[in-house]
């Protein structure tokens, strides 16, 4: 595992150790691992909404040369904004 030192304004700093206090996590570290695990299957779960949601509206074409520029994701973003 590798290292990541984070500043946390003092109220946050106290937040994340009550929590830890409370005794669902052993250290900071655990918990600050679960809100990014978390944050993630969130991101994922839009994601995926968003995809299906894609599918089922109407064909979006997008150039090869707008992908390779842009990426995928952020290309057919684009397009649906401009409908």
């Amino acid at each position: 595992m590798t290292s990541l030192n984070i500043s946390l304004p003092e109220a946050l700093k106290q937040y994340v150790e009550g929590q830890v206090a409370s005794g669902d996590w052993g250290t900071p570290s655990e918990y600050v691992r679960e809100l990014i695990r978390q944050d993630k299957e969130r991101r994922l779960g839009h994601l995926e909404q968003e995809l299906i949601a894609a599918a089922k509206g109407p064909k979006i074409e997008v150039s090869l040369a707008e992908i390779r520029r842009k990426g995928l994701l952020a290309a057919l973003r684009e397009q649906a904004r401009r409908r």
